[in-house]
């Protein structure tokens, strides 16, 4: 899905043009008249990035995909705007209910994969809209719906998007921990086929039916929860087993810093490296493993559709 290229199409400005070209109508990206020009600059310069850069001896490599003619501003801008660091600031310390249900846990497996348990959907693809965080907290509550009463239902996460908005702000970012406190305080969350995703803000839907009767008006709430949970817990920051232990008993949602063109164009192995602190990104944890070199990796679910990473995945 994503598209290759040759050193001998870097030669000239004509087989670079070429190249985009091929780029735009794989993608299909569509670009005004005026708009060309400049894309085209920057597709340049990133396809000359991504070049040098799997010159190099890394356990991960780079590959041109959809966001191809994106600065990486303008892609943090889009798809890792979820502003999780601006939502903290003002909740203060992550609340959680104070405990950890998983301390006493001993026996942790070298490995374990949720996706292959069932308890994982497929990729989904935020689009053009800073939701990652809504995506982030299905995933989670998927995966503990799917262990506990082993059923696997796709949820809504534009329910989400358009409802809870007293502390999130739909596009424009939100925080996992408040979503989840609305889905207990709600009752529950829908699912994707009830309530459709769009990729954009809407407003919760009521529907009013006037009945024969005179002044006689029921208000039905469309699309009544279906998955309820109890409550979240905020993983220890003091106990470095704890993401192990909790990773090993349920898929968990997480904030990471996706900054850096070398997020942005991904492709396969293990993402290492220094790591930014500006969490601007919901994921989340889906497992963990061991490379054949010993490297060891967190699997982590992301939302911008199969076609970037290991489809739609990143070992971090």
């Amino acid at each position: 899905m994503s598209f290759d290229f040759h050193e001998k199409e870097l030669e000239s400005k004509e087989s670079l043009w070429e190249m985009y070209k091929k780029w735009k109508s794989h993608h299909t990206v569509s670009r005004s008249c005026d708009e060309k020009h400049r894309r085209f600059n920057v597709f340049k310069e990133n396809v000359k990035y991504i070049h040098e850069f799997n010159k190099q001896d890394k356990p991960y490599k780079l590959k041109l995909n959809k966001y191809g003619d994106l600065t990486n501003h303008e892609f943090r801008s889009t798809y890792a705007s979820s502003k999780v660091n601006h939502h903290r600031m003002f909740r203060g310390t992550p609340r959680g209910n104070g405990t950890f249900m998983y301390e006493k846990v001993t026996n942790i497996p070298p490995s374990v994969d949720w996706r292959k348990k069932g308890a994982v959907t497929g990729v989904k693809d935020q689009g053009q809209c800073g939701s990652c965080w809504a995506f982030s907290t299905v995933v989670a509550v998927e995966g503990i719906n799917q262990i506990k009463p082993s059923k696997l239902v796709s949820l809504s996460e534009q329910e989400l998007v358009d409802c809870d908005t007293t502390s999130s702000s739909g596009c424009n970012g939100g925080l996992m921990e408040y979503a989840f406190e609305f889905i207990k305080q709600k009752g529950g969350i829908t699912t994707e086929t009830n309530y459709l995703y769009k990729a954009e803000d809407g407003t919760f839907p009521m529907i009013f039916i006037l009945k024969l009767r005179r002044l006689n008006w029921m208000i039905l709430q469309l699309n009544g929860p279906v998955v309820a949970i109890d409550g979240h817990e905020t993983v220890p920051a003091n106990d470095e087993n704890a993401p192990l232990k909790a990773a090993a008993n349920q898929p968990i949602a997480v904030a990471i810093d996706a900054g850096g063109s070398n997020f942005q164009f991904y492709s396969k192995g293990v993402f290492t490296g220094d790591c930014g602190t500006e969490l601007d990104l919901g994921v989340a944890i889906v497992g963990y493993g061991t490379t054949l070199d010993g490297t060891k990796y967190w699997i982590v679910n992301n939302s911008w559709g199969p076609e970037w990473g290991e489809k739609g995945y990143i070992r971090m």
